[in-house]
């Protein structure tokens, strides 16, 4: 409870400073987190299909939300991360059978981005980049649209955008396309990759005009989780 508190209180100054967006959530409801403390989300329960099909966009090395998902409710997992030290990591992984890998990025477009490795060796995440560097890759992308018409879903009970900052155009391409969402989980990225805080709010902005109400913000003032009534 002291660490929730000192996190919340560390959100509030941090947005006091102009770091991070002050939003408040639309409506509270009963919760749940699964995964670790690192890669955990936090889902309404009471929204969830029997054997729900939850799309985890950007793996990384952690999938404990993929595993929990299955283990606790039953999941059709599809996760999609496409930059190399994902891929690495995956493949020497055993996973059970409701999870399934597939080495593309989501996005706003089909086709390929440039993605640049982080600045720090010992990260994981690539961020997508349009300039590029000599390190950068390019690497297969596909839009949550297209992705669902190839898998054959007609409808999804979560999509999980960790993207490091591709979720903005993720976000505006969703809103146009009226896809049904059940629940939507963000990580935004914001202070980071030349995105502003402001670009956070519009984004949040952009959700709710689609219908999305918010239910959730991490104490981190990162992660935030949405659900759309029309979709559930």
């Amino acid at each position: 409870v002291c660490s929730h508190r000192l996190m919340s209180f560390k959100r509030l100054l941090k947005a006091m400073l102009g770091r991070d967006p002050w939003i408040r959530i639309d409506e509270r409801v009963a919760v749940v987190r699964i995964g670790s403390d690192y890669g955990g989300w936090t889902i309404r329960p009471d929204r969830l299909r029997a054997h729900p099909v939850v799309y985890s966009a950007g793996v990384g090395m952690d999938v404990t939300f993929d595993l929990g998902v299955i283990e606790r409710f039953g999941a059709e997992v599809h996760a999609f991360d496409p930059t190399p030290r994902s891929l690495s990591w995956v493949q020497s992984q055993t996973f059970p059978g409701a999870f399934t890998f597939h080495p593309i990025g989501v996005a706003d477009r089909d086709g390929e981005l440039r993605f640049v490795p982080p600045e720090d060796p010992t990260h994981v995440s690539y961020s997508a980049s349009e300039s590029g560097t000599d390190a950068a890759i390019a690497c297969p992308v596909e839009r949550v649209g297209t992705i669902m018409r190839r898998l054959g879903h007609e409808r999804l009970d979560v999509l999980k955008l960790d993207i490091e900052g591709s979720e903005y155009g993720v976000i505006a391409d969703l809103a146009g396309s009226d896809l049904p969402i059940a629940q939507l989980l963000v990580e935004f990225h914001h202070g980071t990759g030349g995105y502003r805080v402001r670009d956070t709010v519009a984004a949040v902005a952009l959700l709710r005009s689609a219908g999305f109400r918010l239910f959730h913000i991490a104490p981190s003032g990162r992660e935030y989780s949405f659900w759309r009534p029309d979709a559930s």
